[in-house]
């Protein structure tokens, strides 16, 4: 196997799920009365929509709308085999088909593009992307600039120079990421997806994952997180282009929240990505907001919730 598909591979299983936490301290007050904004979230790699609850619920509290996608094949289409139940057959699950395979990154695209169309008939559209996430709301950018207000990156992939999520992990800045220590099941060349059993009791890959994601929650919290996350993500997704046109998306007002302690994608890769960006747009350069936070942000979402209610109160 080429040494940049082994990387990707090794990795890929491990490119973000959602916003995880156990309680969110919702705070009233952030609406000034200006027209009510819908924020459309979506997910990182193995994720869906339900991670980001009670981060919908804090928006929705100050005066907004909030929706988390679920993209194709993940949420209620995704698919958990038989041998992926206790007690789990791991050979078998090695195997196993996944509808994920033929999933790409358009198929992601054509699917968020259809909810910011729909919603944006209410108001203005905050578009959200959380790690792999990152790669699609660049996509959908390029689509339909007219209808998305802000782009926001949450520690998200932004692809200009950089073609792929691919290309933008096999940089120097990526040195050596904790998510290749996240280990995968099966051969993804022959399945299509990389395949990570979350469900794993092992001592050592639950200290490898916690230090990957979330290092600084407790271990309820952490292990709540993991119960939320999906076995399968597709390869195409990260290996298809992802670069954002500067003529459409990079015309769109865009902001970007650094998670400093991220292990997965660390901070340099993370200021490597905001700064070609704003060399492709310097007349639109991203808004820069940093959080004291592992990959998965902070245990409770109110801080990021803070920065988008103050981004959409300008």
């Amino acid at each position: 196997m080429p040494d940049q598909s082994r990387r990707w591979l090794l990795t890929a299983g491990a490119l973000g799920a959602g916003t995880v936490v156990a309680g969110c301290s919702t705070r009233s007050g952030a609406h000034t009365g200006r027209e009510p904004r819908t924020f459309v979230i979506v997910h990182g790699s193995n994720g869906n929509g339900a991670a980001y609850t009670t981060l919908q619920t804090a928006l929705v509290l100050a005066g907004h709308r909030a929706v988390a996608v679920d993209l194709p094949g993940h949420g209620p289409a995704a698919r958990f085999p038989l041998s992926y139940q206790a007690p789990q057959d791991l050979a078998r699950l090695a195997n196993e088909p996944s509808p994920l395979a033929k999933v790409r990154l358009a198929d992601n695209v054509e699917h968020v593009a259809g909810v910011v169309r729909r919603v944006a008939e209410y108001g203005p559209v905050v578009l959200v992307g959380h790690s792999l996430g990152g790669a699609t709301i660049t996509r959908v950018a390029n689509e339909i600039p007219h209808l998305i207000a802000r782009l926001v990156y949450l520690t998200a992939f932004c692809c200009v120079q950089l073609r792929s999520v691919l290309d933008c992990l096999l940089t120097p800045e990526v040195g050596e990421s904790f998510g290749s220590a996240i280990p995968g099941l099966g051969d993804p060349q022959k399945t299509g997806v990389t395949r990570v059993n979350w469900r794993s009791a092992d001592p050592e890959f639950l200290a490898a994952a916690k230090t990957t994601f979330a290092e600084d929650y407790d271990d309820d919290t952490f292990r709540s997180a993991l119960n939320i996350l999906e076995p399968d993500e597709s390869v195409a997704v990260g290996t298809d282009d992802a670069r954002g046109n500067p003529s459409t998306w990079g015309r769109i007002p865009r902001s970007y929240i650094r998670c400093s302690r991220d292990r997965l994608l660390p901070l340099a890769l993370q200021d490597r990505m905001i700064r070609e960006a704003d060399a492709a747009t310097p007349g639109n350069r991203f808004d820069v907001h940093t959080l004291d936070a592992p990959h998965f942000g902070p245990a409770d979402p109110q801080p990021i919730a803070d920065i988008l209610l103050s981004i959409t109160n300008r």
